[in-house]
């Protein structure tokens, strides 16, 4: 061979390894890479419901627990304090929430029947869940099935114990499986808001949340999905576990954790939900999303053969934290908060705080700032399946806002005896302090002990956006266009008014990123408001005066607009040239054989990127309500008058793109009003022991079931007071509402046509009659279907098919 050839392999190799060695960095990367937590959405003790709220919480001084609710008798009644006795709790006070029976089943499509037999922890899902995607500026329509993966951690469900009755098993119906089995969680929120990314249900006892989110950081960095739900749930309705813990003495009995304390004396119980939207952090930066945190790592080990199976072990927290650690590409000395699993039990604090020492210890005594410990579980409790999602917000809050809260009280007295507190460089901070600038950079790690031996940890990273040069001079104050929208007229007055109070506290600047957010971050709902204006005062002027005139029944929606544009060719041109001088991101030369041609392609081609067809006529329309965009009127506000016809067809109904407002990549904000769910109460009473309660879906309807022939009217009564009775709606129905919009599914529509067969025979199946029918049109086929039956029966048979249908 040649020296030349040799030579000229020599390169190929070089850069063939050279591009290997760079496909492996990325994919390195990919593995690694950093995921940003976009929206966030709660519902804990003290009646926290906003990550506003929760942050005003943390600063504060109190506790969140409180006695056991009126509505949970089980749990009272096997209340005994004192020593541990068999059969009973000596446990009095835990973390509960405020309310668990309120649920907005309409917005999500769930008849009241089902309502009431689900898990409060299901619904309670639904609306965090859909409060996260709001707050991280992602719109969800159920026809788009966004590559959303939604991943729970949930280890009990309590609520179904109150229909079971082995003496009397008519309580349980087709609700029971889905509306109790913890796999249906997860399944739920993906089901009603239409996702197609992978779902999973996870149980790991204490450690189930960021088992669940360990689990969306995998599927996003693998590209399973580019957006991730991890959620987490946990209530107390049953005394059975209750009285368990109490047998093994794990539960302080004034039911509050006292983390790192002298005085811990178990862990306290507690209740909530919580759920945070995720996206790697390239795509949520190029899309413009709020990025409240960035998580940079995670890992998840098990105990194995420690000394007992629900022991804590040293060594394998050693190990699962370290592996974070290296999983995030941070070192132990970056590290400013650690949110601990801190329960407050004698051997499990001494134990964590051992494990961190092992692993970060030396690093934080060598670089002489000590590392700032504590766990929310002092103040809210242990929320057991929920507790790592409530310990991450927390986190999260902390990064955004650069500050540690106090983790413990002065008057809470010494710290653990059993922690060498004067060897390691740890703290338990007794009052809140600012983020040690020292540091460079805020990153806190965050532990999650099972009690199954499954341990998570999980490293995050306060945000820094990236510094970026102007591209143009800013430009002065112009018209925005604010829509808002909700499932019916009083959510969208409750929802004007909260947006309305926040306008009044926006600084100018947020303005555009405000409407921008409302416009493309939200799911345009059938009542609508659109409001236009130049800054903040005068769109809350607007909205007040368009939400005190809103319509009492939503527009039919339209699924694309047609504006008619009229005007001569100057003044055709002047509007193309001036609205693609306001939006130039959607301005693009269109050639053509005349300046008015050219004008014409460019304004349609303008406003097709909002998805809207341009129709160019010379005279006035006929129809004086069309929509249109006068050129001649326009030239003076071109942008208002866009604006203006944007508004209106929204109002209309019609499918928008209003994203092509703001350039690709406009800032979204992540504090705004989410949807005011209608608190509606759907719940099943607990029953007493030795009481039967009252068996859900009882009762009927009546009707014509006399002997004889049914007359057509008798028929249509008696259908109309099943399916009000199987839809659970006594109040009446609306029925131009197809069955699916009034919350019927598959189940609904064979217990309906289960209950007809009792009294008539029917020839239609569930199968013969689709979910997407209206229910006038529904219970039309079902009452000409009856009586041409009976009809002939009673033709072929006489007297002896009127017995059979009486």
């Amino acid at each position: 061979m040649e020296p030349a050839d040799i030579r000229k392999l020599m390169e190929d190799q070089l850069r063939l390894s050279q591009r290997q060695q760079e496909r492996i960095r990325q994919l390195e990367d990919e593995r690694h890479g950093p995921v940003a937590v976009i929206g966030m959405g709660l519902r804990l003790p003290g009646g926290l419901t906003s990550p506003e709220a929760y942050w005003d919480f943390l600063r504060g001084d109190t506790t969140a627990c409180s006695s056991v609710p009126d509505d949970r008798p089980g749990l009272r009644a096997a209340y005994e304090p004192g020593p541990p006795k068999p059969g009973r709790s000596y446990v009095g006070r835990a973390g509960f929430l405020s309310d668990i029976a309120h649920f907005d089943a309409d917005f999500f499509g769930i008849s009241q029947r089902e309502a009431k037999l689900l898990d409060p922890q299901q619904r309670m899902l639904l609306e965090t869940a859909w409060e996260a995607l709001e707050r991280g500026g992602i719109a969800v329509r159920r026809t788009d099935r966004l590559p959303v993966g939604v991943f729970l951690g949930m280890m009990a469900s309590e609520y179904s114990e109150r229909l079971e009755n082995r003496a009397d098993m008519t309580r349980i119906d087709p609700y029971y499986t889905t509306g109790g089995g913890l796999c249906f969680g997860a399944g739920r929120i993906s089901y009603a808001m239409g996702f197609s990314g992978p779902v999973a249900s996870v149980d790991t006892a204490c450690s189930s949340s960021l088992t669940a989110l360990h689990m969306a950081l995998k599927a996003l960095r693998g590209g399973e999905c580019r957006y991730a739900l991890a959620c987490g749930s946990n209530l107390l309705l049953s005394a059975n576990l209750m009285v368990s813990l109490c047998q093994t003495r794990a539960l302080s009995p004034d039911g509050r954790s006292k983390s790192f304390l002298a005085s811990a004396d178990g862990y306290g119980r507690g209740e909530g939900v919580g759920a945070v939207a995720l996206m790697r952090l390239a795509d949520a930066e190029r899309e413009g999303h709020p990025i409240l945190a960035v998580i940079r790592g995670s890992a998840v080990n098990h105990d194995g053969a420690a000394s007992g199976l629900t022991a804590p072990n040293g060594p394998a927290q050693e190990e699962v934290i370290r592996a974070a650690l290296a999983d995030a590409r941070v070192a132990a000395g970056d590290l400013g908060w650690i949110e601990a699993h801190g329960t407050g039990t004698v051997l499990g604090d001494p134990i964590e705080v051992g494990a961190l020492d092992g692993v970060v210890g030396q690093a934080v005594r060598e670089r002489g700032i000590p590392l700032a410990i504590g766990s929310v579980k002092s103040r809210i409790g242990h929320l057991e399946a929920a507790s790592g999602m409530a310990a991450l917000i927390k986190t999260v809050l902390m990064l955004q806002h650069g500050e540690i809260p106090a983790a413990a009280t002065p008057d809470d007295g010494d710290l653990n005896p059993h922690i060498p507190w004067d060897r390691i460089s740890f703290t338990v901070p007794r009052e809140n302090q600012p983020w040690p600038k020292a540091l460079g950079r805020r990153v806190a790690g965050v532990n999650s002990f099972g009690m199954s031996g499954t341990n998570v940890h999980v490293v995050l990273e306060a945000y820094a956006a990236p510094v970026e040069a102007p591209t143009s001079a800013p430009r002065g104050p112009r018209p925005e266009l604010l829509t808002l929208s909700a499932k019916d007229p009083a959510a969208l007055a409750d929802l004007a008014a909260a947006v309305t109070d926040r306008l009044r506290k926006t600084e100018p600047g947020l303005v555009p990123a405000l409407c921008h957010t409302l416009r493309s971050g939200r799911a345009p709902l059938p009542y609508r408001i659109a409001v236009t204006g130049t800054s903040a005062a005068e769109l809350a002027d607007a909205l007040t005066r368009a939400a005190h005139g809103t319509a009492a029944r939503p527009q039919a929606p339209m699924r694309r607009g047609t504006v008619r544009a009229h005007a001569d060719a100057k003044n055709l041109t002047a509007l193309a040239a001036a609205l693609a001088d306001a939006y130039p991101w959607l301005a693009a030369p269109v050639p053509g054989t005349s300046a008015q041609l050219d004008a014409q392609h460019q304004l349609a081609a303008l406003v097709g990127a909002f998805g809207i067809q341009l129709a160019v006529r010379h005279d006035a329309p006929d129809d004086e309500t069309a929509y249109c965009l006068d050129g001649e009127e326009a030239g003076a506000a071109p942008v208002g008058a866009l604006l203006d016809l944007l508004g209106r067809l929204f109002e209309a109904g019609a499918e928008l793109r209003l994203d092509a407002l703001c350039p690709p990549g406009t800032r979204r904000l992540g504090d705004l009003p989410t949807y005011p769910f209608r608190r509606n109460r759907y719940w099943v009473a607990e029953p007493h022991i030795g009481e039967e309660g009252d068996a859900p879906g009882k009762g009927g309807g009546s009707g014509d079931a006399g002997a004889g022939t049914p007359s057509p009217d008798g028929i249509r009564t008696f259908l109309d007071g099943v399916l009000k009775d199987a839809l659970d709606a006594p109040g009446g129905l609306d029925m131009e509402r197809s069955f699916l919009d009034a919350g019927g599914d598959s189940f609904i529509s064979t217990l309906f046509i289960t209950k007809i067969e009792e009294r008539f025979e029917v020839g239609l199946t569930p199968e013969d009659l689709p979910l997407d029918l209206s229910l006038e049109t529904l219970l039309s086929r079902l009452t000409a279907d009856i009586t041409g039956r009976a009809t002939t029966s009673a033709d072929a048979r006489g007297a002896d098919t009127q017995e059979r249908c009486a």
